[in-house]
């Protein structure tokens, strides 16, 4: 068995185009849209720093990087060091891992899909493959619609078989988008063909892997785990993250100006700088970004409102994604629930 370092590394993939996710992402990638106000790929920074991994590699590429680089910058604010590296276009998780052999220079190394929200601390799953001499760990989840993922095969508490969203799955495992890994990796996938979708697949190498020395494990998320690849599955983890940080009140940054809290039906949010009138309605499940003006008789439930927006003329939000710079004029005399999905900068006058 060859040795490897102990100095593990992290690296979060940052790339795609988010298509399912549009308008969201025409002016920036998915990573960076927020849940309960905060950059989805922020929860795996955290999650890989709360594991004691300081050096991280983020995979960024095509439309918003250098939005990545200006919102996490070096790392410092983080507490992490942040080494920037680029995939030109989209070809793989695969390839994405490919590109960072140098950087993990014989160390083992965790792979977080920046995209995918967990609320289980990952340190224990850490420590087990540290102290394990496996090729590999993956986090496995019970899912309800198995075609949609990579899903593993487990015969006798043994994975059997990985394959990439098949379209009769005989699991309903799936292979999140968290995955411990040793620099075997690499040779697996300096000989790995592209898919049908003329990507190097994660799922196929780990699948190559497993033939050629049957020696990866697999640990289980048992409570919640989301990969956010559609606006339906952005509002669940909004609602489950606000569960679960809010603990039945509702978050108020100390800079917005909210003139009763008679209106704030938890769990919510309110980040910096806002002001919201008296009148108006803020939750369940609503995240506020900073900067936001919410006026009088508004209703806002079950909804991500990013920054810099205004929100006027009685409007009766419901199931709603509105991005940065919007502003949504309503008529007063039309109360039933509108349901939106905005990119940056739309105007509405209803």
């Amino acid at each position: 068995m060859e040795k490897f370092k102990k100095n593990m590394k992290g690296i979060v993939l940052h790339g795609g185009h988010g298509t399912r996710l549009r308008p969201l992402t025409h002016a920036g990638p998915k990573q960076l849209l927020p849940i309960a106000n905060k950059a989805m790929s922020q929860y795996c920074i955290e999650s890989i720093y709360e594991a004691g991994i300081t050096d991280i590699a983020i995979i960024i590429g095509g439309l918003g990087a250098n939005k990545v680089r200006e919102y996490y910058g070096n790392g410092e604010n983080f507490g992490v060091n942040i080494t920037y590296i680029e995939q030109d276009e989209p070809r793989g998780i695969a390839h994405a891992i490919r590109l960072c052999k140098e950087f993990v220079n014989n160390e083992k190394f965790l792979v977080f899909l920046g995209d995918n929200i967990i609320q289980k601390p990952i340190t224990d799953f850490v420590e087990n493959f540290n102290k394990s001499d496996y090729d590999a760990t993956v986090l496995l989840c019970e899912v309800d619609n198995p075609s949609r993922f990579g899903i593993a095969d487990v015969e006798n508490e043994k994975i059997v078989k990985i394959t990439e969203k098949p379209k009769k799955p005989t699991s309903n495992l799936a292979v999140t988008g968290i995955y411990l890994l040793t620099p075997l990796i690499f040779e697996v996938i300096d000989n790995l063909k592209p898919s049908w979708r003329n990507e190097l697949e994660i799922t196929d190498a780990l699948d190559n892997l497993l033939k050629q020395n049957d020696n990866i494990g697999y640990e289980t998320i048992t409570d919640y785990w989301k990969d956010t690849g559609t606006p339906e599955d952005i509002l669940n983890a909004n609602r489950q993250v606000l569960e679960h940080i809010c603990n039945q009140t509702c978050i108020v940054d100390e800079s917005s100006i909210t003139l009763s809290n008679s209106n704030w039906i938890t769990p919510s949010i309110i980040g910096k700088n806002c002001k919201i009138d008296e009148s108006a309605r803020i939750g369940p499940n609503a995240s506020i970004g900073d900067n936001t003006i919410i006026s009088s008789d508004v209703v806002i439930e079950n909804s991500i409102i990013m920054s810099d927006c205004k929100i006027d003329g009685g409007l009766n939000i419901k199931d709603s994604i509105i991005s940065a710079n919007c502003h949504l004029h309503g008529n007063n005399k039309d109360k039933t629930k509108k349901i939106f999905l905005l990119g940056e900068g739309t105007k509405i006058l209803l």
